[in-house]
């Protein structure tokens, strides 16, 4: 499929999507959600790709929310449809098997900071800055923000930056957990990839399994999430890399992991 809105490669098992708007500061219409969730599904059916990147074109913003010229035409019903379009998208993205990293150059408002909530990892460049303003527009977040933002900074926060609808720092965001890094703007990418090599390089099975025990058991008690755990221990001993992992330790080597999910 020919992107119009997104650049999406791939090289040597990582992913890149490029939010492609930078006319628009990469702002969410239906042409580039669309688009995205095409190579979504791509990326879940291929078992090369190991780890997704996702950035925004140009200088200025990741996304810098969703695009209000279409908004302004919407009814209830219409806003509705979009919104839980947008959601489901979003669900797609954070149910990946592989490991996600949102490296966040610039603005990541609304629908972005949204898109980036639902990553597994945020990388941010020391310029960037994180909201959620829709309140400002008489509106309020409706692409999972009310849900993730809570779960993942504190119920007050999260309060306070909906309500009010200010936008913050990397730095303040880093400094309340919103973000794990911050980079200088020209680092950001290499930084980004490099973590990204280093994840990648991991277990395909250990990896995925890991990611799902921590995204199915967060929102439920512990024994229950300690049993989920259980699960995805003992998948990966059904990976010949959980043999190479020990193996390798045991002979004082670095780990050569091959195992694909076929093993599983």
């Amino acid at each position: 499929m020919a992107y119009e809105n997104i650049i999406f490669e791939v090289d040597n098992g990582l992913a890149t999507i490029t939010f492609n708007r930078p006319h628009a500061m990469n702002a969410l219409n239906t042409d580039l959600l669309n688009e995205f969730e095409n190579a979504l599904i791509s990326i879940a059916d291929d078992e090369a790709v190991r780890l997704l990147i996702l950035t925004g074109a140009g200088e200025k913003a990741f996304v810098a929310g969703a695009d209000i010229t279409e908004l302004a035409t919407y009814n209830a019903l219409k806003a509705k449809r979009f919104a839980y379009r947008g959601q489901q998208i979003l669900g797609q993205l954070q149910h990946l098997p592989i490991p996600v990293i949102a490296a966040v150059n610039g603005f990541a408002l609304g629908g972005g900071s949204e898109m980036a909530l639902a990553c597994d990892i945020i990388y941010a460049s020391d310029n960037a800055m994180f909201g959620l303003p829709e309140i400002t527009l008489g509106l309020m977040p409706g692409f999972g923000g009310t849900q993730r933002l809570p779960r993942l900074i504190g119920m007050n926060r999260a309060k306070e930056m909906i309500f009010s609808g200010k936008m913050i720092s990397a730095a303040d965001a880093y400094a309340i957990g919103l973000v794990n890094k911050v980079c200088a703007a020209g680092t950001l990418l290499d930084e980004v990839r490099q973590t990204a090599q280093t994840i990648a390089s991991k277990g395909r099975v250990s990896l995925r399994a890991a990611k799902q025990a921590i995204n199915r058991g967060i929102n439920t008690d512990l024994a229950t999430g300690c049993h989920i755990e259980l699960d995805a221990f003992a998948l990966c001993f059904a990976s010949t890399d959980a043999a190479e992992g020990t193996k390798a330790f045991l002979e004082k080597r670095k780990p050569e992991f091959k195992g694909t999910l076929s093993d599983a």
